[in-house]
């Protein structure tokens, strides 16, 4: 019993460090430093997701932060689920803790970015319909609003009726409303200026990012 009980706690261990590090890559600023464009966090707002690369001018640094902070995600719970034979709540735990990884990286002191595209990574590893769901929903919102941070909460706020509703299980519901909860957290000022109509559209010279 002792040695199974070390085994399960060695595996949390590993989740939720592993998760933690690798989500606290920070693919905007390496994508920026070495491809000559400076340090992100000088750039427009500061932000070190792929919206504020885009900021530099360089689209193809802005996908590279983009699958960049979207893959981390995937990597963490898919060494999560091999790691513990499929377990839900471990595969969860994973997630979340690259979530905050992203959003808290340790390298950085802990000042890092919105986490959209982390989340959707996230969520296609760990229960793609949710993700395909999410996604789908940025994509009318963004479409129809043309406001990026919209969409991001739009998408995020219904991601765990989306759980519910393919049956994801308990763990991923959970899942969904901690990362929600963090993304409104993150968006507090894109939420202000929503509020007062003064949030810029998709492709306006201020837009803000939604990473």
């Amino acid at each position: 019993m002792e040695s199974l009980a070390g085994a399960v706690w060695l595996t949390l261990g590993l989740v939720l460090v592993g998760g933690y590090l690798l989500g606290s890559i920070p693919f905007g600023l390496i994508a920026t430093r070495l491809g000559g464009a400076g340090d992100i966090r000088n750039i427009g707002s500061g932000n070190i997701g792929a919206t504020n690369v885009l900021r530099s001018g360089r689209k193809d640094l802005a996908a590279i932060t983009l699958l960049g902070d979207a893959g981390k995600g995937v990597l963490a719970v898919l060494l999560a689920r091999w790691i513990s034979h499929d377990n839900g709540a471990v595969i969860a735990l994973a997630g979340g803790a690259a979530f905050l990884g992203h959003l808290f990286p340790v390298w950085l002191g802990f000042k890092g970015g919105k986490g959209v595209a982390t989340f959707y990574g996230v969520l296609l590893a760990a229960a793609w319909p949710v993700g395909v769901l999410a996604a789908v929903t940025w994509l009318a919102m963004a479409a129809l609003f043309r406001i990026s941070s919209l969409a991001a909460l739009t998408a995020t706020a219904l991601a765990p009726l989306f759980a519910l509703a393919t049956d994801s299980g308990w763990p991923m519901v959970g899942l969904t409303v901690f990362m929600a909860v963090l993304v409104f957290i993150r968006h507090h000022e894109n939420i202000g200026r929503l509020l007062k109509g003064q949030e810029p559209k998709i492709g306006g010279k201020k837009d803000k990012p939604a990473e």
